[in-house]
């Protein structure tokens, strides 16, 4: 039945890779079932007959599609099936994204849609590893026309030791999270996340990703030689080269000068009469092709600014290539939050937000690998008014997710453990102004925002980027690129970290690839960048977390109790927690482990909290004075009193007074608090005390 069924073998870091072809999804233009270990992902890769009108980019779709069977789950949601993509997989489907992008042809408009769907997941074997083999093999059989196969692999520092493809429980323990995309001659994409590693440690570990690579393309390339298709003839939407000789004779000159500005703004309204000129004066000779005059005045800038750029060393703004622009920072903006920080870099102005709060209010995740809740979040907006847009406003796109991702990447490594800050962390970045490397300028304003709110991070993380232009065999690279740059360029190679080390990486790039020169240079110009902007911007504004939080945050309190003490505290049905919380008016969170988060924007709430569970948890040794409640009485047998919610011990009536008492109620009443002291437990474990031994006590 399946006559073109074909299976291929190989071992990627010590584990066999199957890949299965001609048996499954074969209507699209190119299919393949991958195998690693257990995991399991379908990659189908299919393209429109014809180009879609009136685009100037290539209509791609990356789509990487989780399903919860994969791991044995069904669905939280109220309908039970999957619904939007996790932020995972969103982050994903970037990633594969990026690599693959820059590989097809440039004067390609077809829709291509790459649906990658994970159908099974083994935590040993990454599933995002991979669909992205699969999406390169599915591309290279097809008929699509792709200038791959590309390839990735994920790296790890493990026990200081490069590990490729760690396992999960190396994963755990690993320093860095790294993912390396390549062709056989170069490096396509690069996406870590790190503990303040060195820059040469990940320049090794990406080299040495790049060799496991290899052998990949060799065997996706083999592939290809047995079952590839030929590639399908498309209509090029290639600009009109007549015409566009024809604008820069027009006006080449006018458009040099209105580029060479630092201000945006000026620039903007500098071009907006060269574009009406030519408009005017070509308009009527191709009528309907304003799309093909746009595309030709792009494609001017582009080929001025590549020039200024690699023959002169020019910048539009005037600057050296390894001058950043203008920086301010400033905390405490915003008086009720928690914390405020606003970083400023040329015209790209960032404001980040922190908010603090109890445990209980970090983010549950339902997605298809372990991680079960998120601690901190960090979040991304980039609204129209940014850059000078009338757009409404709408939920995040992709870029925006991606962007929140990349800066809470960042800024992890830094912040303290659950046990040493008891708070679930929000960073929210609002990007007021935009003129390139906003989310470089996020990392910085957060930093700004974290200590400025009292969070002890270890130390401050600062991101900047770095541009590329290339042409033949010359290349020049520059620091803190503006969007100009970032549009016309070839590369926007982002790094975060500490003085100490990355944390964060993130590669887009618009050319087929970096070679090992580029990516060493590109670390050392960003590693000066990033010291540069932490020894004298962000250390300057704000030296040190602030000592305390703020007075609107929560305070909150940590302990551990024993295990076999949680269902005292909790009581029946909630009970007892219930009425702590209702008593003191803090909020308490117990994990299984025993540990006790309390949570009160008044911190004496928080201590009467702290003391009741306690009470609560501490079992009385002889001689122990507590005040109680009186609960009950027994007329001629004694007094219970309450010394802690749920916790009740008798005064016999012998031990009520240092005088002789005939009734109870001639000494207390119910409601009434009086003073005890232990007596130790009788032969069943019941509690007994006596007033007439506290009476003698002094108060402290």
């Amino acid at each position: 039945m399946f006559e073109n069924y074909k299976v291929f073998k190989t071992m990627l870091a010590g584990r066999e890779l199957v890949i299965e072809t001609g048996k499954v999804a074969q209507l699209a233009n190119g299919s393949c079932l991958v195998r690693y270990g257990e995991t399991v992902i379908l990659c189908c890769a299919t393209a429109s007959a014809a180009p879609r009108d009136g685009i100037d980019f290539l209509p791609l779709s990356v789509d990487f599609e989780e399903r919860l069977y994969s791991v044995g789950k069904i669905p939280g949601s109220f309908l039970k099936r999957e619904g939007r993509p996790s932020e995972k997989a969103v982050l994903t489907s970037r990633v594969i994204d990026r690599p693959i992008r820059p590989l097809f042809p440039k004067d390609l408009r077809n829709d291509v849609v790459l649906s990658l769907t994970v159908m099974s997941v083994d935590p040993d074997n990454s599933p995002e590893i991979a669909a992205m083999i699969g999406a390169s093999i599915a591309l290279t059989i097809s008929d699509i026309p792709w200038n791959g196969p590309i390839a990735g692999v994920f790296v790890g520092l493990v026990d200081g030791k490069i590990v490729i493809n760690p396992n999960a429980e190396q994963r755990e323990r690993s320093e860095l999270e790294l993912t390396v995309a390549a062709t056989k001659e170069k490096v396509v994409m690069i996406e870590a996340g790190a503990k303040e590693v060195d820059d040469d440690t990940v320049y090794e570990a990406i080299m040495k990703a790049h060799e496991t690579i290899k052998p990949l393309i060799d065997f996706i390339n083999s592939i290809r030689s047995e079952i590839g298709k030929p590639k399908f003839e498309y209509a090029s939407c290639e600009i009109d080269h007549d015409l566009f000789d024809k604008i820069e004779s027009l006006v080449g000159a006018d458009v040099e000068k209105a580029l060479f500005t630092d201000d945006k703004r000026i620039r903007d309204a500098a071009l907006k009469p060269i574009y009406q000129k030519v408009s005017d004066t070509f308009g009527e000779e191709y009528p309907d092709q304003t799309a093909m005059i746009n595309e030709c005045l792009y494609k001017l800038q582009k080929k001025i600014v590549r020039r200024w750029l690699l023959d002169e060393q020019k910048r539009v703004d005037g600057r050296r290539m390894d001058q950043i622009r203008p920086l301010a920072a400033e905390v405490g903006l915003l008086p009720r939050t928690h914390g405020s920080g606003m970083f400023t870099r040329g015209q790209t102005q960032v404001i980040t937000a922190a908010t603090l709060a109890p445990v209980r209010e970090a983010q549950l995740l339902d997605g298809i690998d372990n991680e079960e809740e998120k601690r901190y979040m960090h979040h991304y907006n980039m609204p129209g008014y940014s850059v000078g847009e009338a757009k409404a406003a709408r939920s995040p796109g992709r870029r925006e997710i991606g962007h929140g991702a990349l800066a809470e990447r960042a800024l992890e490594p830094v912040l303290p453990s659950k046990e040493d800050f008891p708070y679930a962390i929000r960073l929210v970045s609002e990007v007021v102004s935009s003129n390139g490397s906003t989310s470089q300028a996020s990392v910085c304003g957060s930093t700004l925002a974290l200590m400025d709110a009292g969070v002890p991070i270890t130390a401050p993380v600062a991101g900047i980027s770095c541009g590329l232009i290339t042409a033949e065999d010359k290349w020049m690279t520059m620091i803190d690129i503006q969007g100009l740059e970032d549009f016309f360029g070839d590369m926007d190679f982002k790094v975060a970290g500490t003085k100490k080390g990355i944390t964060a990486i993130q590669m887009d790039l618009k050319i087929d690839g970096l070679t090992p020169e580029i990516i060493k240079n590109a670390f050392e110009v960003t590693r000066k960048g990033r010291i540069d902007i932490i020894d004298n911007v962000l250390t300057p504004c704000i030296a040190a977390p602030r000592s305390d939080v703020s007075k609107y945050a929560p305070k909150m309190i940590s302990i551990k109790i024993p295990v076999d003490k949680i269902r005292e505290v909790i009581g029946t049905g909630g009970k007892v927690i219930q009425k702590i919380c209702a008593d003191t008016g803090a909020k308490i969170d117990i994990e299984d482990d025993g540990s006790v988060f309390i949570a009160a924007v008044d911190k004496e709430a928080g201590n009467a909290a702290l003391k009741t569970i306690n009470a609560i948890v501490h079992d009385p040794e002889p001689g122990d004075v507590f005040i109680g409640k009186v609960t009950k009485i027994i007329s001629d047998l004694g007094a219970f009193v309450e010394i802690a919610p749920g916790k009740e011990g008798m005064v016999h009536i012998s031990k009520l007074d240092k005088k002789r008492v005939a009734k109870v109620e001639d000494v207390v009443t119910v409601g009434d608090e009086i003073k005890v002291m232990s007596l130790g437990t009788d032969q069943k474990g019941r509690l007994n005390f006596s007033r007439r031994d506290a009476l003698d006590i002094i108060d402290d």
